[in-house]
């Protein structure tokens, strides 16, 4: 019994041991490993993000926003009046 209890307690320093390493070991190399992963997941968008965000629609497509804006359709307000702040 004193055996099985013996190997418990060497198996869990080792884990301790192991634990607290890795945590220093990610600390003390944290700008790295952020670097590292930027790069990585930046680095699997290539140049396709480059013309996609901005410019001009394709011929065809519908623009998004109406050349003016429209007025707001009246709200019911119960008799109490809308401050024109609140649109």
């Amino acid at each position: 019994m004193q055996k099985i209890i013996n190997v418990l307690a060497v198996a869990s320093a080792a884990v301790s041991i192991a634990v607290v390493g890795l945590g220093g070991y990610v600390y003390l190399n944290r700008e790295a490993i952020i670097e590292d992963v930027k790069e990585k997941a930046l680095g699997g968008l290539g140049g396709s993000l480059g013309g996609g965000l901005g410019g001009d629609l394709p011929l065809g497509s519908p623009d998004l926003a109406s050349p003016t804006p429209q007025a707001s359709a009246p709200q019911a307000s119960m008799g109490l009046p809308v401050p024109s702040s609140a649109f």
